[in-house]
C-alpha cells in the first residue's frame, strides 16, 4: 500500500518542477507538470525521445483534462466519456494554448482520465494533469515495478513513488478521438 505521505512527497517534487516515476494502469510512468518545458525536456532526454512524437497526459478529473483538449469537437465524445475513468487513452484536438512540446505540433494530444488510484491521487494532489510516458528508454521494455523504474531512470528522476501497477498486461490502448481508429492496441 502506498502511503499518503509518499504521494504527498511525489506531488511536492512535481510542483517544484521535478520529474517523478509512478505506477499507472499497466506500467510505471514518468510524469511532470505539462506546461513546465524544462521538466518535459528532462523526460524526453531520459527516454531519448523526440518531442515531435508528442506526449500524453493523465488526470484525476474531466475538468482538468478539458484545460488541454476540445472534447466537444469529437463526434465520439459520448463513447470517450463512457470509457473513463479507465485504461483508455484518446487522441483529441488540443486547445490552442497547449504547448507544441506536448503535441509535437500535431494539433492533438493523447489524454486519459486514469482509474489507477495512486496515479489519480498524485494528479489530484498536483491539481493539474501529469505527463504520462513509460519509465524507460525508448524502445526498451517499460518498467512494471518501482525497482525496474529505479534501474531504468532512477538517477534521473526526483522521486520514485512505489506502488503496484494495475492489471494491464501492456500499456493502455490509444484511439483516435475523431475517427475511433486504434492507434495502439492494449
Amino acid at each position: 500500500m502506498t502511503s499518503p505521505l509518499a504521494v504527498a512527497a511525489a506531488a511536492r517534487a512535481v510542483l517544484d518542477g521535478g520529474v517523478v516515476a509512478y505506477p499507472t494502469e499497466a506500467v510505471y510512468g514518468l510524469g511532470c507538470l505539462p506546461r513546465d518545458e524544462t521538466a518535459v525536456s528532462r523526460i524526453l532526454r531520459m527516454k531519448r525521445r523526440s518531442w515531435r512524437k508528442g506526449l500524453l497526459l493523465i488526470a484525476a478529473d474531466l475538468e482538468t483534462l478539458m484545460r488541454y483538449v476540445a472534447l466537444e469537437r469529437s463526434p465520439l465524445a459520448s463513447e470517450i466519456l463512457a470509457s473513463w475513468p479507465g485504461p483508455y487513452t484518446w487522441v483529441l484536438p488540443a486547445r490552442a494554448d497547449v504547448p507544441e512540446w506536448l503535441t509535437g505540433r500535431r494539433g492533438s494530444i493523447g489524454v486519459r482520465l486514469t482509474a489507477h488510484a495512486i496515479a489519480a491521487e498524485l494528479a489530484s494532489r498536483v491539481g493539474d494533469a501529469l505527463v504520462s510516458t513509460s519509465a524507460n528508454v525508448s524502445r526498451r521494455p517499460p518498467a512494471r515495478t518501482a525497482l525496474a523504474a529505479r534501474r531504468a531512470v532512477g538517477r534521473e528522476v526526483d522521486y520514485v513513488l512505489s506502488g503496484k501497477v494495475g492489471g494491464g498486461a501492456k500499456p493502455t490502448s490509444i484511439r483516435d478521438g475523431m475517427t475511433g481508429a486504434v492507434l495502439r492496441p492494449s
